[in-house]
């Protein structure tokens, strides 16, 4: 699994090699690896990209790329939409997340990011942030930002403004592709882009703690192009500590329970 795969120091000592001198330093702790198993299935809008998922008070708010972009309420139990409203053209939505009923959701490549009132999706205001949006969540008292790269960014909740950044690292090694975010507990949990795993990465340290494999959770023959329909979408109720997963055109919406770690 090259997502897993250790840095050369950590590696086995071959066989007949010479024995290591008391001075080297000691592999690197093994990350522990999930599992899951599926509580109940909701139905997903199929046409919806996910780029961003959160819940509120029972209902779904989620973020959709491609033309057109879009933010939206949807109800649970049967992915109906309640609300929507389509950004502009010229905008590729991404990530989202609220607090305290204002919605912030990211632009990919437009350095603009938008706010929304979450009751009803009415535009609120707009912000600017310097490179690209890909996931956003929070703390509770900044608003954290994935571009694609191996770095978070942490942003002032009132200005916007970037106030730090910090490296993810798995076994040693930077990790790219960070995606949709979600704080849970402690952590940031962070879909990697184009694969089946979730991360959990300390938010003081930057390292991944723990790796999600949710390989299999939709069923091969509903998956239409597995390059471009991936996992993708995180969202936490912790009032009733409900963990939900989607991902970009899928049927589906599951409920799920982390088993393990193996």
């Amino acid at each position: 699994m090259l997502l897993l795969a250790l840095p050369a120091s950590a590696a086995a000592q071959a066989p007949g090699s010479a024995p290591s001198s008391p001075s080297a330093q000691p592999a690197p702790a093994q990350v522990p690896v999930y599992g899951y198993e599926v509580v109940r299935t909701f139905p997903h809008d199929p046409s919806a990209f996910t780029q961003g998922l959160v819940i509120r008070d029972g209902v779904l708010i989620e973020s959709t790329g491609r033309d057109p972009s879009s933010v939206r309420r949807v109800r649970l139990e049967d992915g109906v939409v309640l609300q929507k409203h389509e950004l502009d053209p010229d905008y590729f939505g991404e990530g989202l997340t609220e607090k305290d009923g204002r919605v912030f959701s990211l632009s990919w490549i437009n350095g603009v990011g938008f706010i929304w009132n979450a009751d009803d999706l009415k535009p609120l205001s707009r912000f600017v942030y310097s490179g690209e949006g890909w996931g956003l969540t929070h703390d509770g008292t900044r608003l954290i930002l994935s571009d694609g790269s191996a770095t978070l960014r942490f942003l002032d909740f009132d200005t916007q403004a970037e106030t730090g950044r910090i490296a993810v690292t798995l076994n040693g090694r930077p990790l790219r592709k960070l995606n949709e975010l979600e704080w849970i507990d402690g952590e940031v949990w962070a879909n990697v882009w184009q694969t089946d795993y979730i991360v959990r990465i300390d938010p003081a340290s930057g390292q991944v703690v723990g790796v999600i494999d949710l390989t299999g959770l939709l069923p091969r023959d509903q998956v239409k192009d597995p390059l471009d329909d991936v996992l993708n979408g995180i969202a936490w109720d912790a009032e009733n500590r409900r963990l939900f997963v989607t991902g970009k055109n899928w049927p589906s919406l599951f409920e799920i329970r982390l088993t393990g770690p193996r």
